[in-house]
Formats: structure tokens, sequence, C-alpha cells
């Protein structure tokens, strides 16, 4: 895809000297961020060592404490860069699936360790847009995590549909519904308000600031959209619950959708649901169509009874839905008569290949990708990296979190700092495998630490993470001394590859 970066810089009316109090604000959240990096990281060795039961339980509940200090940090920085009026965003092509998937994927752990269920899809008539594809995970994971945060049973689903527009400039809706307790229509503007909840008892029962929906509510309007939120339409009949949706104007990116499902027929067995009506929406978007008896019927192991397996279809193949935590259960699956099986939340690509290869197994046709049905899933499958050493230069926040969930699920042990000065230091101090290293960050830039890190001597290798993929760029990377150039936003094959090309277990580092 061809890929054209446009910089916006959103200003209150016109430039503004900078306020005293803010920039105390933002020099201290990134100096608080620098120990509570080392804290998190520390908590995280000591819960690789032997704990009994009242130790792990210490450490967990540390960890917990430590984690969600640094997200309170991390939105007095975001809130305050929003005060200033001086928001840059960069605009490129966005693939809205890979966005909202990874949205998904990354609150998946926080959502499966309450047994929430978390899903997502995107309408077939929603194209992919040119916007800040970090900005707009920011409005989805702030949503999609305060959903997570307020919803005790049941789950949260998070859909884009198209609301409006043409073809050249549609308007995308990107809602986000939850089985909460939802909002009272006298708090529903106050909950967006700084320090604002819905509830005077929320702040202390759910360790929240208030300032994540604010935050929402300065994007939004800087993206020259609107956010609000309403009680979730299907909850007269499914129990309570909240919507909440974001609208903005985008500009359309001529980029169209594979069809593989185009003329199959699908069945989806699920007690939730959210998980029936995500499945169904993916299958269709791949150009399937639902129906109840099918030659391939995706189940869910939520359906199945205590210790037991979910029954096989009547007639046809069976693929099961199963969470990360119930990777155990994939062998006695396929004994079972199971054709194979999908994680969740589910992804629309690897769902299609296990359909076309059930579809291909009931027919007998050699030809209906039959090799996918034996491609293990990366979210269960054993790791790869396990004590490589990696230090992450990123000060986005949801960009490190993301790029932190993926490396750590492939075994890395993880050190992050938030500006280029925090990773010169870094360096000085320890040795590792490898650096990622964003080229934006407030001080020192990543090309400026790069060339820092070079004149010292360390030859460690340092992999540019980028939202733009011109030519030039990458030459910019490498003519500071960078080794390869990564294209946000990271996703697991990509980061596989480059972990596999610029690490050697043979001189793994240590610490200095």
């Amino acid at each position: 895809m061809a890929r054209r970066t446009q910089t916006k810089r959103i200003e209150d009316q016109a430039v503004q000297p900078v306020d005293p109090a803010q920039q105390f604000l933002r020099l201290m959240s990134h100096e608080m961020r620098t120990p509570l990096n080392g804290v998190i990281g520390m908590i995280n060795l000591l819960q690789r060592t032997r704990l009994d039961g009242a130790q792990r339980a210490y450490a967990e509940n540390a960890r917990q404490s430590a984690e969600h200090l640094l997200g309170l940090v991390n939105d007095l920085l975001d809130y305050a860069r929003l005060e200033a009026g001086a928001l840059e965003f960069d605009l490129a092509p966005v693939d809205l699936e890979g966005l909202v998937r990874g949205v998904a994927e990354l609150l998946s752990p926080r959502a499966h360790d309450k047994g929430l269920e978390i899903v997502w899809s995107v309408a077939a008539d929603a194209p992919d847009v040119l916007a800040d594809e970090g900005r707009l995970r920011q409005v989805l994971f702030n949503l999609a995590g305060n959903a997570v945060k307020f919803t005790e049973t049941g789950g949260v689903r998070i859909t884009v549909e198209r609301a409006g527009g043409n073809a050249a400039r549609p308007r995308l809706a990107f809602l986000v519904d939850d089985t909460g307790p939802g909002v009272a229509p006298e708090a529903r503007a106050r909950i967006f308000e700084e320090f604002g909840h819905a509830d005077s008892s929320d702040a202390v029962r759910h360790d929240g600031a208030g300032l994540g929906l604010a935050v929402v509510r300065k994007l939004a309007a800087a993206m020259e959209g609107s956010v609000r939120v309403e009680d979730r339409p299907d909850g007269a009949t499914s129990g309570r619950g909240a919507r909440f949706r974001f609208e903005a104007d985008f500009a359309a990116v001529a980029v169209a959708r594979d069809k593989p499902l185009r003329n199959h027929t699908v069945g989806v067995r699920s007690p939730d649901p959210f998980v029936q009506s995500a499945a169904s929406a993916q299958i269709e978007a791949s150009g399937g169509t639902i129906v109840d008896q099918a030659p391939v019927t995706l189940i869910d192991h939520a359906g199945a009874s205590a210790g037991g397996l979910a029954a096989l279809p009547a007639a046809g193949r069976g693929i099961v839905l199963l969470k990360p935590s119930e990777r155990d259960l994939i062998a006695r699956y396929r004994s079972a008569g199971f054709h194979g099986y999908l994680i969740k939340p589910l992804r629309r690509a690897s769902l299609a290949e296990r359909v076309l290869a059930a579809v291909g197994a009931e027919t007998g046709d050699r030809n209906a990708a039959p090799v996918a049905a034996h491609v293990e899933d990366d979210r269960v499958s054993p790791v790869q990296f396990a004590g490589i050493r990696v230090l992450l230069a990123e000060d986005n926040p949801v960009g490190a979190l993301l790029a932190r969930t993926l490396l750590r699920r492939e075994g890395c042990t993880v050190e992050t700092a938030a500006t280029g000065d925090e990773a010169v230091a870094a360096l000085k101090r320890a040795r590792y495998d490898v650096v990622f290293m964003d080229m934006r960050m407030p001080g020192m830039d990543g090309p400026a630490a790069a060339r820092a890190i070079r004149a010292g001597g360390d030859m460690t290798p340092i992999l540019a993470l980028t939202a733009n993929a011109f030519a030039e760029d990458r030459r910019a990377c490498l003519e500071a001394g960078m080794d390869d150039h990564i294209v946000k936003p990271l996703d697991a094959d990509a980061l596989r590859t480059a972990l596999a090309r610029w690490t050697k277990r043979d001189i793994r580092a240590k610490v200095g």
C-alpha cells in the first residue's frame, strides 16, 4: 500500500506561550516513568523466581499497583499535551481490522482474567482510512479498557461501522459495547470531564483518576469528531450495558478487503451473544453466509459442561473456539473429532483459513488450503526468544504497551525508556541483545539517541520503530547508525522476523 504522511497541528486559536504548570507536569511525568518502569521490571523478575503462594500474591498486587500508577502518569502526560493545544497528527493509511484486532488482543488477558469475553469486528462497508493510527488506537484502547474495568460479567465488543459520508470521505463509528452496569443519563456528560466519574465511589472502587475518558473527549474534538455514551441497543434483551460511540469523518483509502469465504456457508454456536455476533460479522465480512446447518460450524468451548468438551455438530466439520488459557484442550478436541481450533478473540484471516481447510477436508478438495489447519496460533505456541534482553524506547503509552506485550509473548525480558536520553542512559548501565527505538520522542529523538549510542562505541543492534515507510525514512535511520527499520503498528510476524535476524543466542547480552 502506498503511504503518504501529513502532519496536522491542532492549535486552540493561536500559538500560545508554554504554560509553566503544563511544562512542569510534562517533565515530572517523564521523570516518574523511569523509576516506575524499574519497579515493574524488578517485580517481573521477582515473579520468575521461586515464591510461595502468599509471596506470589504480594508480588502480583505490587505489580498491578505499579502498573496502575504508570497508567495514571501516562494519562497525565497525554492530558498535559492536549491541554497545551499543540498536538501533532501524522496521517497515514490505517488498516482498520489490524487496529481493532490489536486493541482487542491487547486487552484480552485483562478481560479473560475477569472471566469476560472480548470480541471485535469491522463492517465490510467500512473502508480503510487516512488517520493518525496511534491516536485512533489510543481512543479505542481508552474506551475498551474502561469497558473492561467496569464490567464484571459478560463481555466487551469493539466494532467499526459505516455511519454516513460518501465514498471519498466516509463517516465511521467506532463502537464499544459492554455488559456492565451502564451509565445513568445524568452522569453521561460528567464522565468525559477531567476527574469525572459516573458515581463518586468509582475512583475508589476502580482505582481511577477519571482522566482516560477526558483524553478521549479531547482527542475526538481534535479529530473533528464526537464521542458519547448511551444505553447498549440490545441491553433490554441481554442485560444492562453501555455503548460508547466515537464518530468522525476520514479520507478513504481505496483498498479492497479479501472475500475468501464467498459462496461458502458457515455455522456459529456460542452461548455468548458477543462471540456469536462478532464471529458472524467476521464471516460475513469475508464473504460467507451464516446458516444453522453448514459444512463447517464454529463451536465455542464456553458452551461445554464443566470439565467436559463441547459436542460436535450433527453434520459437517467442527472448529472449536478457545481462550489462550484453554490451550491444553486443543489435543483433546482433535482426538474428539474436531477439525481444528481458533483462539479468542478471533482473527478474521485465521477464521477464513481454518474454515476453508475444513471445507477441503470435508469435500476431499486438495486445493482448499489443508496446511492452514496445522498452523499453530502464535498466542498458544511456545515462546521462541526466552531470555532475550530488549530495550524498548517508546514514549507513546499505548504503543509501548503493544510492543511490550508482543515482546514478552515471545519470551523476551523487556526494559522500557520513554525518551532518547533514557535509552542512552540505559545502554550505559546495562547490556541488551537488541534495542527497539521509536523515531519520534520528546527531547532527544530516535536518530539522535542512535548517534549518541554509536558515538560511545556501543554496537548493540538498534531497530527503528516508525509509522513512516518512505525510502528516505529508512535511509535516515541507517544514516543515524540504526540497523533496521520496522513500520508501525507492530505485528507478531514482523517482530518475530526482526528478533530472529538481529539476536544470536551465543552472544546473548548480560547485565553489565
